[in-house]
């Protein structure tokens, strides 16, 4: 990957707000009669460090059963709505006019819409319709650093820049009918949003992120760790309890691997923006790095302010970075897990 800047980003959520105190009260009546002492497994909720969150829909949608075009139909409407917010926010913040933007790249995984949404999204904000167009599905929390990179090494192939648009809508995925523990954990934990990353091949000013490399790692037989099965009902949620033992076990010797790849050592690395897969993975992090907890500090605001929006999350905690952290000019990390198993790095400098 050639060096590509990102010139700004953009976030949205959907207009409900829920506490976290609320969804636990809703889980612990709905899981009743499926535990036998459900109150013993409550404390979860307060385990995830999560105050609130912002879904697609009121707490009371959940508690009765929908069919998967019912919830599909919600997804395609509201997606398409904070869409149009963050992507309106980080052109804007940009300093450049939709008409301006020469590719859309949109990652997804919590719905499908034919067409797909980045042509909804290219008419309401009025660019070209001559207007280049990616949909990526399916990368789940991974997408949002695998879109920035595609989104760089996109942009070195056109004279535009590119737009890129990661959209959630985790909470429209939830199976009533489903009373496992990981549906139990899955609504402790997931919410709904949007965020929105412009970048440009030309560098064209100082003081912004330079994209300089991209690493991905898939780990072998590795499906079941996390994922959707398709059930009448839709999208089941697939996560093992296992995933924070596995970034203590693979998280330094992937480390190691990418900056071996791109020609330096991890003691190269003063700038850290994770996604907040959940407080026990951030602690992980921070644990098989040898790193303080206080590098992710802005992973845990957000993680903690809007829960695990998969793919925009890590966007979302760039934009935090980004406003809190001035400058240096040195080397920083993105990363995020996701299904497949799979981890996704991008090496920048700021």
């Amino acid at each position: 990957m050639h060096a590509t800047q990102i010139l700004a980003v953009g976030t949205a959520v959907p207009k409900h707000r829920i506490e976290q105190k609320d969804v636990r009260a809703f889980a612990g009546a709905l899981f009743q009669n499926n535990f036998r002492n459900v109150e013993r497994l409550l404390p979860i909720f307060e385990n995830t460090q999560i105050t609130g969150r912002n879904l697609g829909q009121p707490l009371d949608w959940y508690g009765q059963p929908h069919t998967f075009p019912d919830a599909n139909a919600l997804y395609a409407e509201i997606a398409l709505e904070i869409s149009i917010a963050a992507a309106k926010s980080a052109i804007a913040a940009a300093n450049l006019t939709p008409q301006a933007i020469g590719m859309v790249l949109f990652v997804s995984s919590t719905g499908i819409v034919t067409p797909s949404l980045d042509g909804a999204l290219i008419q309401a904000l009025g660019m070209s319709l001559n207007t280049l167009r990616l949909p990526i599905w399916g990368l789940g929390c991974a997408g949002g650093v695998s879109g920035l990179a595609r989104a760089a090494q996109l942009a070195q192939t056109i004279d535009a820049p590119v737009l890129l648009v990661a959209t959630e809508l985790c909470s429209l995925t939830f199976q009533h009918n489903d009373r496992s523990k990981a549906n139990l954990i899955a609504t402790s934990l997931f919410s709904d949003g949007a965020a929105a990353v412009v970048v440009q091949s030309q560098p064209t000013a100082q003081n912004r992120v330079t994209l300089l490399g991209q690493h991905s790692t898939l780990f072998p037989e590795s499906d079941a760790i996390m994922g959707w099965d398709v059930v009448e009902g839709g999208l089941k949620v697939r996560i093992a309890k296992s995933i924070p033992a596995l970034v203590l076990r693979e998280m330094q010797p992937l480390i190691q691997s990418a900056c071996d790849s791109w020609g330096i050592a991890p003691s190269d690395l003063h700038h850290y923006v994770a996604h907040p897969g959940g407080a026990k993975v951030l602690g992980a992090y921070a644990d098989s790095l040898d790193l303080p907890p206080a590098t992710f500090r802005h992973a845990h605001a957000v993680l903690g302010q809007y829960g695990n929006m998969s793919s925009p999350t890590v966007l979302f905690v760039l934009e935090r970075y980004l406003a809190d952290v001035p400058p240096t000019g040195d080397l920083g990390l993105m990363f995020a897990l996701g299904p497949g198993f799979s981890a996704e790095l991008i090496l920048f400098r700021w």
